[in-house]
């Protein structure tokens, strides 16, 4: 059944081995690099058991007559996705910012790999049943669950059997119980989550049909054997007044060590299965897409915000080339909106009786919203001006030295006191020019693999037939011709 915040934040005092800035961490829930995101994943368990959100936040399964959180329910209907797209701007909403990594943009990833029990059947089956029982216990027991996807890399132009072998993470041995694996993984959320799926990341087997590289499974990450090395936190840089969004939003990014690790049977996915592992890279973002893409709109309105209440507070609101560039931000966040909607709505059904948003419009919807997330920032920045960079802290506006100055000097009229300005400013500063603002947008370009990536995913789903067979037509072409419906129809794991 859902958690309580409180629930949550026990969950994850389990001794785990957590490291930022070169000390242990006792208590990940308390920490203050780490206390403002779990407030924030406790603050939405705790929007499931509340009046004014619980019909957002919630469904009553008709089986167990059980409350579940909607994020990770499977989606069969149409208004499985509005209802999800509903609960996330509901917790985005109430929190005031945009946070990404918490859960519903990643328990999707397993709902691929439920797509592809076929595939897993080819080796084992037991791995089909262990994706239906962690897919069945997200649902019941709604765990904060995180990916694991990117590795340390390594020398990329040697195959890792010809470097360190432990550049990427691997299977050492088999025992009774399961399998031992061995390397790292980057991964956001790690350190105060509950469990990740992790996978591999290589694009080239070669020959190794049966390599022990290509093993996924779900990993509880208080284990034995798990380290978490953060990065280090924005939280704490700076005021809260001065960094509005650093202090609360920071999503801490994690290199998770695996240190011998034993993953027990139940938990392995697939194992040795290089076309499950070529599987789950050419779907993996089949759903978790849309949650993704959905806070970049949020992030889009967040911009135009900030750039219309500047353009109103110093009176250039009328200017014509102003007028434009607004609407050039109101555009990026009108197609982001469109792709989402239209995804539901020309939604289809998936290979395992799931419904997925529609492939091609989710797909050029995201690279709509990344590849253009960098101008639409600098726009914003050009917009807000000069004084986003320059405006003095929160500090100087209250000393009485320096106070009746920037009083002075910030003060607009009487609608637009210094006070509104300055808030205003520290706002815009830490949504497009902060350390912060610059750290969410490179994490906006991978989060969900590089851009390449994107687009490759895109010429996979997109319906190549309609156009060539109306250029066909309008040519005069032989019938001979006969366009295929997509051009990956070949490559494993898109749609045929």
């Amino acid at each position: 059944m859902i958690r309580t915040g409180d629930e949550y934040r026990d969950s994850i005092r389990d001794g785990r081995e957590v490291w930022i800035d070169g000390e242990r961490v006792d208590d990940v829930s308390t920490h203050p690099a780490f206390k403002p995101i779990v407030d924030v994943r406790a603050r939405i368990y705790d929007m499931a058991h509340e009046d004014a959100t619980r019909d957002l936040m919630t469904y009553v399964d008709p089986e167990t007559g059980e409350s579940n959180a909607i994020g990770p329910k499977l989606p069969r209907t149409r208004e499985d996705w509005h209802a999800k797209r509903r609960a996330v701007d509901a917790v985005l909403d109430d929190i005031g910012g945009v946070v990404t990594r918490v859960g519903d943009e990643t328990v999707g990833e397993m709902w691929s790999l439920y797509d592809g029990q076929d595939v897993l059947n080819e080796v084992d089956p037991r791995f089909s049943a262990n994706i239906r029982a962690h897919v069945e216990r997200a649902v019941r027991a709604d765990p904060f669950h995180v990916s694991a996807n990117t590795d340390p890399k390594g020398d990329r132009s040697k195959r890792p059997q010809d470097q360190d072998p432990d550049v990427l993470l691997h299977v050492v041995r088999e025992t009774d119980r399961g399998i031992v694996v061995r390397g790292a993984k980057y991964e956001t959320a790690a350190a105060y989550a509950n469990q990740a799926f992790v996978k591999p990341t290589i694009a080239n087997w070669g020959d190794s049909e049966l390599s022990d590289y290509a093993v996924g499974f779900i990993v509880e990450l208080g284990w034995r054997g798990i380290k978490h090395i953060c990065r280090t936190g924005f939280a704490g840089r700076g005021s809260i007044e001065d960094y509005p969004l650093a202090n609360r939003f920071d999503e801490i990014d994690t290199l998770v060590i695996f240190d011998d690790v034993e993953v027990p049977w139940e938990n392995v996915l697939f194992y040795r299965h290089t076309r499950a592992a070529a599987y789950i890279r050419a779907t993996l973002h089949r759903y978790s897409a849309f949650a993704f893409v959905q806070r970049l709109l949020r992030y889009a309105d967040l911009l135009i915000g900030t750039a219309m209440f500047n353009a109103r507070q110093t009176g250039l609101e009328k200017q014509q080339a102003v007028q434009e560039k607004l609407a050039t931000l109101a555009c990026y966040r009108e197609g982001i909106n469109a792709h989402l909607t239209a995804a539901i709505a020309d939604a289809e059904p998936s290979p395992g009786g799931l419904l997925m948003p529609n492939q091609s419009l989710l797909y050029t919807g995201r690279v709509l919203a990344v590849s253009q997330l960098p101008a639409m920032m600098h726009l914003t920045r050009d917009l807000c001006g000069g004084q986003i960079c320059v405006t003095p802290d929160a500090a100087a506006f209250r000393h009485p030295a320096t106070a009746p100055w920037l009083e002075k000097y910030y003060s607009i009229n009487e609608d637009w006191v210094a006070e509104d300005r300055r808030k205003l400013l520290a706002f815009a500063r830490d949504l497009v020019n902060s350390d912060y603002a610059g750290h969410r947008l490179t994490f906006q370009l991978f989060a969900q693999s590089p851009p390449f990536a994107h687009l490759l995913a895109v010429y996979r789903n997109f319906d190549w037939s309609e156009p060539l067979a109306c250029a066909q037509r309008a040519a005069g072409l032989s019938d001979r011709v006969v366009p295929g419906r997509r051009a990956g129809a070949e490559v494993v794991g898109s749609r045929s």
